[in-house]
């Protein structure tokens, strides 16, 4: 479970974020702040790994305090939420390593966004000790991969593309061969083979080489 500190003076938004965010998966909202003051009394008694911080705050502001945890070393990551949209404030977010930044007024769906995106990393950098360039990839470049799933290779067709997709996620507990979903979907290998390499290339579904009697490789695929 991921533990989060809302900043927010408002306390009707404030509440509001906390409802939202204890809907996703994952989360849990363990404390509001409604100043600065409060903010960084509640990070030293309370085990908080996300802070969701407002940068206009009474008391001591946002940049302050998130500048003080640094200095501290707390091992505590923040997304800012903020009317605050100046260069000079989202460039000290960033070296102080905000894991996002969004600016007033936002959809809902693109704070579940933020969260999905941090969970995500969160849990690849737990599991693992290690982990290859492809995975840091996902991490570092996910709008790139987004941008390459909304504009399709030529040839590719987004209809064929959510059928297979779908395919995938109904039999997500398996591995499943390109010969297996290619009979199951009345398509020919060499087009399921296509899309397939294309999900793998932007990081939808999860790749496995394996090797049969005589070290032939063979390939199956699982929606992730």
């Amino acid at each position: 479970m991921i533990h989060v500190l809302v900043v927010e003076d408002d306390p009707m938004l404030a509440e509001l974020n906390k409802r939202f965010i204890d809907k996703i998966d994952g989360f849990k909202v363990k404390c509001i702040a409604n100043n600065g003051e409060d903010a960084i009394k509640k990070i030293d008694d309370i085990k908080i790994d996300l802070v969701i911080l407002d940068i206009y705050m009474p008391k001591i502001d946002g940049m302050e305090l998130f500048r003080m945890v640094r200095n501290k070393n707390e091992n505590i990551d923040f997304i800012l939420v903020t009317a605050a949209n100046d260069t000079d404030k989202i460039n000290e977010a960033l070296k102080l390593g905000a894991v996002d930044y969004l600016v007033k007024p936002f959809e809902f769906e693109r704070l579940e966004k933020s969260l999905l995106n941090y969970k995500d990393r969160k849990n690849l950098l737990i599991k693992r000790p290690f982990v290859e360039q492809k995975e840091i990839d996902k991490l570092f470049m996910k709008s790139y991969n987004e941008n390459k799933e909304k504009d399709l290779k030529k040839g590719l067709h987004k209809f064929t593309l959510n059928r297979i997709m779908n395919f995938l996620k109904e039999n997500k507990d398996e591995l499943l061969s390109s010969e297996v979903i290619s009979e199951n979907m009345g398509m020919s290998k060499v087009t399921i083979r296509r899309y397939l390499d294309y999900l793998d290339e932007i990081g939808s579904i999860d790749k496995k080489i394996e090797y049969g009697s005589r070290g032939r490789p063979s390939y199956l695929y699982k929606y992730k």
